[in-house]
């Protein structure tokens, strides 16, 4: 199963989430602090890190921002903060999911599977479809398998979540792909902000030379979603 990392200074949630985690199969370690956090990635490969906030040395936003600095290591973090502008902040900063406190483990264990299964890290699931080939659309090229693009032959320097959205997107070319849908199968959430995606969307759109106003692959259709098609100037 999963190498993970359980980064909480309270040591009854701390000792629950490692017992309930270990009987699940997975190896797990943990540490109350955020320098501590921080030199145990940095010494120690995980598959995932369950992120507490309310740390007594660091706020657990600024050990993310670290964290990032150093590792593309998935974090789930775990906050009793649900303002949402702040929710948002965490996933523009590098977050991959976040759970509000209290949750069960249930809830947390099934956030961390699907985490694991989107990053490719953890383990294949048994049943699990095997990836698909590089997908083409015009002068962009997307390979699932080993998490690559390429835009006119020049790789593009994507964060995972860009491209998890980008390959999505271009596994269903001409497609509008409702904004419902991307939540639920990139960020593997039911509900949430449009902000998220726009925010990705915007990044995307400068890293392949575009923009909202002058699309040329990233089209949102006002209302309904986003599709990613081949530039007309492109087309055979």
């Amino acid at each position: 199963m999963a190498r993970l990392l359980v980064v909480e200074d309270d040591p009854f949630v701390r000792s629950a989430l490692i017992r309930e985690l270990t009987e699940a199969a997975h190896t797990v370690r943990s540490v109350g602090t955020a320098l501590e956090a921080l030199r145990e990635v940095a010494q120690v490969g995980f598959d995932l890190v369950i992120l507490d906030l309310g740390l007594p040395d660091l706020d657990g936003a600024q050990a993310l921002k670290m964290l990032r600095g150093i590792t593309d290591v998935p974090v789930i973090v775990a906050t009793a903060r649900d303002d949402e502008a702040e929710i948002i902040r965490l996933l523009t900063d590098g977050a991959d999911d976040y759970l509000v406190k209290p949750f069960s483990v249930a809830h947390l264990t099934a956030r961390m599977a699907a985490v694991l299964r989107r990053t490719g890290r953890g383990g294949a699931a048994a049943g699990d479809p095997a990836p698909s080939g590089a997908l083409r659309v015009g002068g962009l090229a997307v390979d699932p398998l080993r998490r690559l693009a390429e835009l006119d032959g020049t790789a593009l320097d994507l964060t995972r979540r860009e491209f998890d959205l980008l390959a999505y997107l271009a596994g269903r070319p001409g497609v509008v792909v409702p904004r419902k849908e991307l939540l639920a199968e990139v960020w593997q959430q039911s509900y949430g902000d449009d902000q998220t995606i726009d925010v990705h969307l915007s990044w995307l759109r400068r890293k392949l030379g575009e923009t909202a106003a002058s699309p040329r692959y990233l089209h949102t259709v006002r209302g309904v979603g986003v599709k990613l098609e081949q530039p007309p100037a492109e087309q055979a």
